[in-house]
């Protein structure tokens, strides 16, 4: 695609992007992540408070309520599941312990009181993936019905037939996770195939984050869409195992984990009977309750383009609280995503300063139940208040950058849509660089709410903080980003650190600003670049879309 011209862009509004402020992201942040919202669990006390405080803040700037309804809110039906599982494994008889949750977790998405899985065949499937365009079936002609299935996480890291160092870029795009790769995915093709249960082996690595992420956010109080079926469609057990316990368990059955992902990364893998059984034992509390996605609306001035919009969206959701013994934690989520709210309502704030709206209109999105698997996005996408078809892009913030001004800024989404070319042409106005994501195999483009979007068709820029931080040594931004996600990320530390320096959030902030800002005044309308991920969902779209009278 040709690069985009400065020329070509309307001025920036000086005052509007002077009103993005590091102390008044600091105030919402503080707000948000203050004990009292007990951690932004949905369908809590601190759900409330989080919609009170989200909606007060869009109605004193003078927004519009974002539902047609004359609301600030979108119901979303959800239900709650606090489980007890219990796993035993045998491996030709002899018992393998297994501790919850430092040696596996598991949970259901199905809304039923028990959920139980008796002496089921494991079965070892490699990556579990099914992709006719790569030639690629890891279940060739083995029915799995009723079987547990235990797999690796990731795309399968099919190695460079010329240099075995590198991965072959012609097989999952490489280095970069495909939707192959993520954890949704497998447990879907899970329950396509008809599985019992499905464990995925974890690994740091491959995953994007320690096991102890996994024990927070599956150790606990979840959520699922409350749908008519109650979600009896999903596999019945979904599972992570820690790789050390999975490895010994490969071993009792007499097989190397090293020799099977070795085996696992061929075309012509097929699926090892391991000779042991799995029995799950859930046993669920269930609660059926109301959350909120919390939108904001600015109309646009023009009347033939207002039924267009950009929308920004943030979750405002976190971990909750979680009790062991005499013991309480809360995961305050300051980062994650406390941060990203105060950006989205400071966005507002900067549109309300212009002395006329865009020509399109913006809705201002903080959705629900992004950590329970994007249930809030998800659940927009599937019931639109306005036409996806005439949505011209989704602006998605998931953290902000509180290590100071940077020289870069990461492009999660890059390689898709023609956003790539805006968002370098407005950040190269701030003397900055914007680089493609630093970790494509880890998958962050399928990890954030924008991905309800991305996957109708809905064009997406989904950035992250930059690396190179001004000031400051080589390596400082990386060493900080990797130290949050090993200590801080779904950790109750998440919390304010006094040492933040929120220059560069602001002016990241300020970048965001800029896009929706040339975009919702039609000095540039999105599109698909050939090959983008789900262009022939946006194509297909738009050929279909049939005008209201």
């Amino acid at each position: 695609m040709s690069p985009i011209s400065a020329e070509s862009l309307l001025p920036s509004p000086a005052a509007a992007l002077e009103a993005i402020t590091a102390a008044a992201l600091l105030d919402h942040i503080r707000v948000l992540s203050a004990d009292e919202f007990g951690g932004r669990a949905p369908g809590s006390a601190g759900e409330e408070l989080s919609v009170r405080y989200i909606t007060e803040q869009f109605q004193r700037l003078g927004l519009q309520p974002g539902n047609p309804d004359g609301t600030y809110i979108q119901e979303v039906p959800l239900a709650s599941i606090t489980g007890s599982p219990a796993l035993s494994l045998s491996v030709g008889g002899q018992p393998l312990d297994l501790s919850y949750p430092d040696d596996f977790v598991a949970a259901t998405a199905r809304l039923v009181p028990e959920v139980n899985v008796v002496d089921s065949e494991i079965v070892f499937v490699g990556y579990g993936v099914v992709a006719p365009e790569y030639g690629w079936d890891d279940y060739k002609d083995v029915d799995v019905r009723g079987k547990t299935i235990l797999m690796l996480v990731g795309d399968p890291a099919v190695p460079d037939p010329a240099d075995p160092a590198k991965l072959d870029e012609t097989m999952f795009k490489g280095r970069t996770m495909t939707y192959y790769g993520r954890w949704t995915y497998k447990y879907e093709i899970a329950a396509e195939k008809g599985a019992a249960a499905a464990i995925l082996i974890h690994e740091t690595g491959p995953a994007g984050y320690p096991y102890s992420v996994v024990r927070t956010s599956w150790a606990r109080e979840i959520f699922e869409v409350d749908s008519p079926d109650k979600n009896l469609g999903a596999v019945p057990v979904r599972a992570w195992m820690n790789g050390e316990r999975a490895e010994e368990l490969l071993a009792q059955c007499g097989q190397k984990f090293d020799l099977l992902k070795q085996a696992a990364v061929r075309q012509d893998f097929r699926p090892v009977a391991l000779g042991a059984t799995a029995t799950f034992r859930l046993r669920n509390a269930l609660r059926s309750f109301r959350s909120s996605n919390v939108l904001a609306r600015l109309e646009g001035s023009d009347p033939s383009r207002r039924g267009e919009l950009v929308i920004y969206s943030a979750h405002w959701d976190h971990l909750g609280r979680k009790t062991e013994g005499d013991e309480e934690w809360i995961y305050r989520g300051a980062i994650d995503n406390a941060s990203g709210v105060g950006a989205l309502i400071e966005l507002a704030r900067a549109f309300t300063t212009l002395a006329e709206p865009p020509r399109c209109s913006v809705l201002f999105l903080a959705p629900t139940a992004e950590e329970s698997g994007l249930l809030g996005a998800r659940y927009y996408a599937a019931h639109p208040l306005y036409p996806l078809v005439k949505t011209l892009a989704d602006i998605n913030i998931d953290g902000i950058n509180p290590w100071g001004k940077t020289r870069d800024i990461e492009n999660i989404s890059a390689g898709n849509t023609t956003l790539d070319e805006l968002f370098e042409t407005l950040a190269a106005a701030q003397g900055r660089v914007v680089i493609p994501a630093t970790q494509p195999e880890k998958g962050y483009i399928y990890r954030a709410d924008h991905f309800e979007f991305f996957k109708e068709g809905v064009p997406c820029l989904y950035p992250n903080g930059g690396k190179e931080v001004l000031g400051r040594a080589p390596g400082y931004g990386k060493l900080k980003s990797d130290e949050y996600t090993a200590q801080h990320y779904h950790q109750p530390s998440d919390r304010i650190d006094p040492t933040w320096d929120l220059a560069g959030a602001v002016q990241d902030t300020q970048l965001l600003f800029e896009v929706g800002y040339q975009i919702a005044n039609g000095a540039h309308v999105p599109v698909w670049k050939p090959g983008g991920e789900f262009k022939t969902k946006r194509d297909e779209a738009v050929r279909k879309f049939t005008p209201l009278p």
